[in-house]
C-alpha cells in the first residue's frame, strides 16, 4: 500500500494522540471527516494501523524497573524457536522480545517491581525454559529516547 502526504499526516496525528476525535484529526491534516475516515479505515484494513494503545507509566503502576536481557538457546531449530516463543508469551513481565542476529539469539525488555521480583522471575520462569543456554541482564538506568515510528 502506498501512502501519500495525507496518509502520513493522519498517522502522525494519531501517533501524537490516538484518542483524537475524527474532527481533530481531519482538522490537523486539512481534510473533511469523510475522506479522513475512509483513509483511516483503509490503513486499518491494510495493516498499516495495527491498533490503538495507551502508554502506561511503569513506575506509577508498580513496575519501575526495566531490564534488557540477552538470551542464547542451545538449538536454533524451528521447533525450538516456536517452543521458546510460547514460553515468552506466557510471561507477562516480558514486554518486548526480538529474535536478533549477533552474539545472542534474543533480546528482551522486561518490566519488574524490583531486583527481588527480577530474581523471582529468573528462577521461576526464565531459567525453567527448556534449551536456554546463557543469559545476560542489564538494568535500565534511564530511558534516553522512546518515540513512535518515524514517518
Amino acid at each position: 500500500m502506498s501512502l501519500d502526504k495525507f496518509d502520513i499526516a493522519i498517522l502522525r496525528a494519531l501517533q501524537k494522540n490516538a484518542r483524537a476525535s475524527l474532527q481533530e484529526v481531519s482538522d490537523a491534516v486539512g481534510l473533511t471527516t469523510s475522506p479522513c475516515w475512509a483513509r483511516i479505515k483503509r490503513m486499518e484494513e491494510n495493516g498499516v494501523i495495527e491498533g490503538y494503545t495507551v502508554k502506561v507509566n511503569a513506575e506509577k503502576v508498580g513496575r519501575p524497573e526495566q531490564l534488557i536481557v540477552q538470551l542464547t538457546l542451545n538449538k536454533h531449530t524451528d521447533a525450538a524457536i516456536t517452543e521458546f516463543t510460547k514460553h515468552l508469551e506466557a510471561i507477562p513481565e516480558v514486554v518486548e522480545a526480538y529474535l536478533v542476529s549477533g552474539d545472542y539469539d534474543y533480546v528482551l525488555r522486561l518490566s519488574v517491581r524490583d531486583t527481588r521480583d527480577y530474581e523471582r522471575l529468573l528462577r521461576q520462569k526464565l531459567y525453567k525454559i527448556p534449551g536456554l543456554r546463557h543469559s545476560k541482564s542489564s538494568f535500565v538506568l534511564r530511558s534516553l529516547k522512546a518515540t513512535s515510528l518515524p514517518l
